[in-house]
């Protein structure tokens, strides 16, 4: 079992940061995938970033490239989000999510395919 706590959501005004910080539980942080999904009120969760366990490959939503990263350090079991040029819609609850062993790069979209879900930090951005 892996227990995954995300940290570092707060208010912030639009054009600002915020890091995210996702750290799990366990000693096989190193063969999950890691993603980030967001759930807006009223909305859908969304797919917002993912970052491989093997190789480091990093996947972004379009809404969100160019102005988000998505890092790992396996030394430290976690997983980090840097969100810069924040705008109000992406004012949401932010979940980390990871996946033992993707290994295709369609997996990483897919919430259905994460074994293990953080309780999900808030995020707004105000105008």
């Amino acid at each position: 079992q892996v227990q995954l706590v995300e940290s570092g959501g707060g208010l912030v005004q639009a054009g600002g940061s915020l890091r995210l910080s996702c750290t799990a539980s366990g000693r096989t942080f190193g063969f999950f995938a890691m993603a980030w999904f967001r759930q807006a009120p009223g909305q859908e969760r969304e797919f917002v970033a993912a970052i491989s366990w093997n190789r480091g490959i990093t996947y972004y939503a379009d809404s969100v490239k160019g102005r988000f990263t998505v890092s790992r350090d396996n030394a430290k079991n976690t997983v980090y989000l840097q969100m810069n040029s924040l705008k109000p819609d992406d004012t949401a609850v932010y979940y980390c999510a990871a996946g033992w062993a993707l290994n295709d790069r369609y997996s990483h979209y897919d919430p259905d395919k994460y074994d293990y879900w953080g309780q999900g930090t808030q995020v707004t951005v105000s105008s």
